[in-house]
């Protein structure tokens, strides 16, 4: 099976021919041969790695990769110009833009399956950073810093396309009272089972579990209404409290329960953002608190 997808964007038939030669045999190799005709591919498909020309008739390669740069789609794709010639200034404009490599003529096979897999192990690597960075230390599922960036492009996406968006705010009941009586080592087990059970049953692909706080976690759901929402949010108090864990000196039940603030934006509000939608669930939190735990509210 061929590892990586690799975009080349050469408008030089020969240049376009003897790169895709060279890399054939071990990747997925697309090939275009103007900027405009990259954008457009990018809008449906995604790439690990560019080999961008950097004298395309129409636009430039340098302007493209200043387009490539400032788009939050692409921005981390790396990019490795193809030059028609060896240039020191050329070379460093395009590095400064944000490049990571050079290609120039005369192409050697060997040294452009070099450049290219060295791109490609250091993207490899840097998404390992990029998720462990992302995700919680405990629970194992994505944390607040990863909650904050993904909510934010989902608002967005909701926004364009007039999509509902919901979310739910989960706090376990009385967690500080189960660390005190059993210990802080059958807390972080408590945590992690809840957690697990969270991602479990937000099944849509969409769907999408980080930890929010120290005992809140946080469910994104894409194209959700009001009425899914709150039936997940029951859905979920039920299948916590089913798992039985142990809680005898929660006052409101023997056994772990959660409370959940659920909110939904219909798509169709411009003047409000992802912050109020986040205040709802907020409030809707400390409705299902005040009305006694173990339960959910909505806040329209």
């Amino acid at each position: 099976m061929k590892s990586a997808n690799i975009l080349i964007v050469e408008d030089d038939e020969f240049n376009q021919t003897t790169i895709t030669k060279a890399l054939s045999d071990k990747y997925q190799v697309h090939g275009v041969k103007s900027a405009e005709a990259m954008f457009e591919w990018l809008k449906e498909n995604t790439t690990e790695l560019i080999l961008l020309g950097a004298t395309l008739r129409q636009m430039s390669g340098y302007e493209a990769l200043k387009l490539l740069k400032h788009d939050e789609r692409t921005q981390a794709t790396p990019v490795i110009m193809i030059s028609a010639h060896e240039s020191m200034g050329d070379e460093a404009k395009g590095l400064e833009l944000g490049a990571m490599d050079y290609i120039s003529k005369p192409f050697g096979t060997a040294i452009v399956r070099a450049r290219v897999k060295n791109q490609l192990v250091i993207k490899q690597k840097n998404n390992l950073l990029e998720m462990l960075a992302s995700v919680d230390g405990l629970t194992e599922i994505p944390n607040r810093r990863y909650f904050d960036e993904h909510f934010a492009r989902e608002w967005r996406r909701s926004a364009r396309a007039g999509l509902p968006l919901s979310v739910l705010l989960i706090d376990i009941d009385y967690f500080k009272r189960f660390n005190d009586h059993y210990g802080h080592q059958k807390g972080d087990e408590c945590l992690k089972l809840v957690a697990q059970t969270l991602v479990n049953n937000c099944r849509r692909g969409s769907d999408f579990v980080a930890r929010y706080g120290a005992d809140k976690f946080v469910a994104v759901l894409p194209g959700s209404e009001e009425q899914t929402a709150q039936a997940l949010s029951n859905k979920l108090c039920n299948v916590i409290r089913d798992l039985c864990i142990a809680n005898i000196d929660s006052p409101i039940s023997d056994r772990v329960t959660i409370s959940i603030g659920a909110a939904t934006y219909e798509g169709v509000d411009e003047d409000s953002d992802e912050i109020e939608l986040l205040e709802k669930a907020q409030k809707a939190l400390h409705q299902a608190k005040d009305a006694g735990r173990n339960g959910f509210a909505f806040c329209p």
